[in-house]
């Protein structure tokens, strides 16, 4: 039986699931929530701090990546940053928390798509988890496939979110007002403290819509020339999607009020129905539909390489390392990540998730890995990189900064919950050596 994966994923098809896993459902759910902390026309600053935030990371982990082209992304990178004693602790609690953030991710996809249904045909409660539900089955089965055929299916979807995307931005366009937002975006505008926190607010919010240009990290085992590109596919998935955010942000506000922009469950649609009628909206449903199915596809694949990746290094269950004899992919795992993520989708609202997902990354995935990279970078030297960001070290020090001020703003319960994962999976650990030895 074949236990390795094949380097398949080119750059066009590495960057397509980074954009369709960036896209996904977020940006058309979070808009009017943004809108709502900002409360003015400065919310686009949200957004410019999220791409911000996504730019200053992606240089760690382009370094890492294309130095440790391997399968699981995180995990290796904190395994080898840390170094033999405690790399072995960060990256068994990365796996751990990927058992159950993974899902998260997943599972917040799929609500969103569910909640985006409702729009076309009236749901109640049941309805719309049946539906989660479903769309968790159906990328499942979309998977269980050949990693190259995969790539294909993962442009095609790629196109549907360019479309609806581009749609969105050329009906504001048309419409003749489109530079009225970015005239007005400081009126009314007061650099003070309520300033700074409503920003940190809703920053989770954005950098939850930007979350993905790392994808190409955890399948770093299966990307043709890795050291070229797996940064080359990050730079340019976060600047085509920086571009798109802003400009649908801006298309957006340049024809709806700002107070039909903070009260709108399913903003876009209306958007469209107030340029195009009825059926253009219901058109422009079924593509964010389309958008969110894709964003499922994308994170799925990504993470069911995680313990996959750990497993095959014996740090975790060994069934995990399980490769498909035929189809030559981790199918336990991608099998076992869709079990737990089907049944999130029967249990949790979406708002709830979103903040949830990123308390419980930050600390270990974020921060320990800029942390683990600048160790990693003391012990091997600069020469020991196969790529190297620009202006070494102040990238990887102001993304640290960045991430501890956005998992502030996740919540004192998320941060306890967080905080809480990690305390549980230490302990699991210690006792796992200890049953070991």
């Amino acid at each position: 039986m074949k236990d390795t994966l094949d380097r398949r994923i080119s750059l066009l098809q590495a960057t397509a699931i980074n954009m369709t896993d960036m896209v996904g459902i977020g940006p058309f759910v979070v808009l009017s929530l943004v809108a709502q902390i900002m409360n003015g026309p400065w919310f686009l600053y949200a957004w410019i701090a999220g791409a911000f935030l996504s730019c200053v990371d992606a240089s760690v982990w382009c370094q890492l990546g294309s130095t440790f082209p391997l399968a699981g992304g995180s995990y290796n990178f904190l395994k080898e940053g840390y170094g033999e004693k405690w790399g072995r602790l960060m990256s068994f609690l990365f796996v751990w928390q990927t058992m159950i953030q993974a899902p998260l991710v997943i599972a917040s996809a799929a609500i969103g798509f569910a909640h985006y249904t409702g729009y076309l045909v009236p749901l109640n409660n049941i309805e719309t988890k049946i539906i989660s539900g479903l769309v968790v089955l159906s990328i499942t089965f979309l998977l269980y496939r050949k990693i190259e055929t995969i790539g294909k299916i993962s442009v095609l979807l790629w196109m549907g979110v360019l479309i609806t995307m581009l749609w969105i931005i050329g009906g504001g366009i048309f419409h003749g007002n489109f530079m009225a937002p970015i005239h007005h975006i400081n009126d009314g505008i007061q650099l003070n403290n309520a300033f700074a926190v409503a920003i940190g607010f809703a920053s989770v919010k954005t950098v939850y819509s930007y979350l993905g240009y790392y994808n190409v990290c955890h399948l770093g085992g299966e990307i043709i020339n890795p050291t070229k590109n797996i940064p080359r596919s990050m730079y340019i998935s976060i600047a085509g999607i920086a571009v798109l955010y802003l400009l649908m942000n801006i298309s957006v506000a340049s024809v709806l009020p700002l107070t039909k922009i903070q009260q709108s469950n399913f903003i876009i649609s209306e958007f469209i129905q107030t340029l195009s009628g009825n059926i253009a909206a219901k058109i422009a449903t079924g593509l964010i539909l389309w958008v969110a199915f894709a964003s499922v596809f994308s994170a799925t694949l990504g993470y069911s390489r995680i313990p996959y990746a750990a497993a095959t290094d014996g740090a975790f269950f060994s069934v995990f390392a399980k490769v498909h004899p035929t189809k030559h992919f981790p199918h336990v795992s991608l099998l076992v990540l869709s079990s737990v993520a089907f049944i999130f989708s029967l249990l949790f609202k979406l708002a709830d998730i979103i903040s949830a997902i990123l308390a419980m990354r930050i600390l270990i995935q974020f921060i320990g890995q800029a942390i683990g990279l600048l160790l990693l970078n003391k012990r091997k030297g600069k020469d020991f990189f196969a790529w190297r960001m620009p202006l070494y070290p102040l990238p990887a020090l102001m993304a640290i900064a960045i991430w501890l001020f956005i998992f502030f703003y996740t919540g004192t319960k998320m941060m306890l919950s967080g905080l809480t994962v990690i305390t549980l999976g230490t302990l699991v650990y210690f006792i796992k050596e200890k049953v070991n030895r």
